[in-house]
């Protein structure tokens, strides 16, 4: 049996499926099982996945009936894995050999949950840089809230943010169950499991280590034009109040909402400007002024001034405090331009 499950949700993932699989093979350890969730793809990526399937028997591929997106896709390999621990792994990423070695040897030396560790980012032009997680060590339940949970659920505006990545985790099969956490939504489902995750008693073992390379991929889901954004970001302040019900977060972080929403605002500002969408300027300008109107929003835009943002956060902020649209759909057609 597996000691280490794999999950790898895959979507029109032909061009870059062969490189993650690859590195999963080079892995330094080889009590692992690999599994590919098709989601309903258009290219050839089921059949990539029903060949390494036959080419290798740690490898199985399963097929979604339609194309019910990443969180969905990550549950059912949640639900298939027979391993003791969980990690996951993106399609267009890759893992370095020692990757799983290390983190069950973190789990292991230090009686921990899960383990984490620094990644790479590399953009498509090959440039590289090194993020951290948190600094090496062992963490128990209260130092793991201080650190890593309340900066994520409260703090969504202040660089450098603390970014709530699933995949350069790994995770006990049994710790998941036992905490309820699951997968929703098509953006920013792994903040939300981590919080689950984390929420209750647990033990974290950390490396500086990057063992994980990220590939900033401009084709990826996050980064294209989201038309039902506003409904997925009310679920999502939706679940952040349940998780505030349970866990209390309000006594360390009591502005999160605002926060929140602040955070919620600049990422559909930008999604309603992104590049390429069949959407006149001009309507596009509306809709973003029609967002800054709906009662949460003004009330965080009267009332909460975000603050240590990068620069061009911080420009659209003062832009939509002062209410001026015309310009700020200027500035992004240039950006666009460019």
């Amino acid at each position: 049996m597996a000691l280490i499950s794999v999950i790898v949700p895959v979507y029109q993932g032909e061009a870059l499926l062969p490189g993650c699989v690859e590195s999963v093979r080079r892995q330094t350890v080889s009590d692992w099982e690999l599994l590919l969730i098709d989601d309903a793809s258009a290219d050839a990526s089921r059949a990539l996945c029903e060949r390494y399937a036959a080419q290798d028997p740690r490898v199985r591929t399963f097929s979604q009936p339609r194309n019910l997106g990443v969180s969905q896709a990550r549950n059912r390999g949640l639900q298939e894995a027979r391993g003791e621990y969980i990690a996951f792994l993106d399609a267009d990423d890759r893992y370095v050999p020692e990757t799983l070695e290390t983190l069950r040897d973190l789990c292991e030396r230090n009686g921990a949950d899960s383990a984490g560790c620094a990644h790479w980012n590399v953009t498509p032009e090959g440039r590289e840089s090194v993020e951290t997680l948190l600094p090496a060590g062992a963490y128990d339940a209260h130092e793991i809230r201080k650190r890593f949970l309340v900066p994520l659920f409260g703090e969504r505006l202040r660089a450098p943010l603390t970014n709530g990545y699933i995949w350069r985790f790994l995770f006990r099969k049994d710790r998941i169950r036992r905490s309820g956490a699951r997968f929703e939504g098509p953006y920013l489902e792994d903040e939300l499991f981590l919080l689950e995750y984390f929420g209750a008693e647990s033990r974290l073992a950390v490396t500086e280590t990057p063992l994980y390379r990220y590939l900033q991929n401009p084709a990826s889901a996050t980064r294209h034009y989201m038309k039902d954004l506003m409904n997925v970001m009310d679920r999502y302040m939706e679940v952040k109040e349940e998780l505030d019900r349970t866990h209390r977060f309000s006594a360390e972080c009591p502005d999160w909402r605002d926060n929140t929403r602040w955070a919620n605002l600049l990422i559909a500002i930008g999604n309603e400007y992104a590049p390429g969408i069949e959407k006149p300027f001009r309507e596009r300008r509306e809709t973003v002024e029609a967002i800054c109107r709906r009662p949460d929003m003004a009330e965080a835009i009267r009332g909460y001034k975000p603050a240590g943002m990068g620069r061009n956060k911080a420009m659209v902020a003062f832009l939509v405090r002062r209410r001026m649209f015309r310009l700020l759909t200027l500035l992004y057609r240039f950006k666009n331009r460019m």
